[in-house]
């Protein structure tokens, strides 16, 4: 019998330093490393416009898009629940453990990263604006009150949802948005949370695959751009 391929998962060949671990198909790859699932990548260049079909597959040009046979769909919160279905080791069986793991994968990607966008637009893209610090003061705030709820869930729990799940697969990767800061300082339930997500070994081998997968340098601008 013929074996059937290896899901895919698009990412791209190249980002510029600071983006370097954060890229979301690291959600994905840690899944399928947890899981002790092989799977394949399809490159792109961030830097350059994707093929013409993609657009088919990941209406919004990012990755990661993935597939899986004749499955294909995109967004990195799906892609978790689609894995979480599949290998128990990263959702619950048992009801209320399995719904706590669904509405904190959701938690993480729908209340605490959108918060965290403006902070980086601000210290990554305008730090040398004369406005940014002071437009910066009302975003921490709010990424510190969304820190604190999350640090108080946590109280006395290893993981989000009892045991290791999704959920904490995409609030530790959310939570790495925060590296350029000292904000996870101020809570140490979640600061000794994201160091035990960055010490299993299936963190540590989705996080080498994605960053063998880009080229050192950046690739050259097509002439005449």
């Amino acid at each position: 019998m013929t074996p059937s391929p290896r899901p895919v998962v698009t990412a791209f060949d190249w980002v510029p330093e600071f983006a370097r671990g954060l890229v979301r198909d690291l959600r994905v790859r840690w899944a399928f490393e947890e899981a002790g699932r092989p799977y394949d990548t399809q490159l792109l260049g961030a830097m350059q416009p994707r093929p013409e079909d993609y657009l088919a597959w990941q209406p919004f040009d990012q990755v990661p898009a993935f597939a899986d046979g004749e499955i294909r769909f995109f967004e990195s919160g799906a892609i978790l629940l689609y894995l979480g279905e599949q290998h128990d080791e990263l959702l619950p069986s048992q009801p209320q453990e399995r719904w706590n793991a669904i509405s904190w994968l959701f938690a993480a990607l729908n209340s605490v990263e959108p918060s965290i966008g403006p902070l980086i637009s601000y210290d990554v893209f305008h730090a040398d604006k004369p406005w940014a610090q002071e437009a910066r003061k009302p975003a921490a705030e709010f990424v510190q009150r969304r820190l604190s709820r999350v640090n108080d869930a946590l109280a006395g729990k290893d993981w989000l949802a009892g045991r290791f799940s999704i959920a904490d697969i995409a609030m530790i990767t959310v939570l790495n948005n925060l590296r350029h800061t000292a904000m996870l300082a101020d809570f140490p339930e979640l600061a000794a949370y994201k160091r035990r997500g960055e010490q299993r070994t299936a963190y540590r081998r989705a996080l080498e695959a994605q960053l063998a997968d880009f080229q050192a340098d950046p690739p050259l601008t097509p002439a005449g751009d």
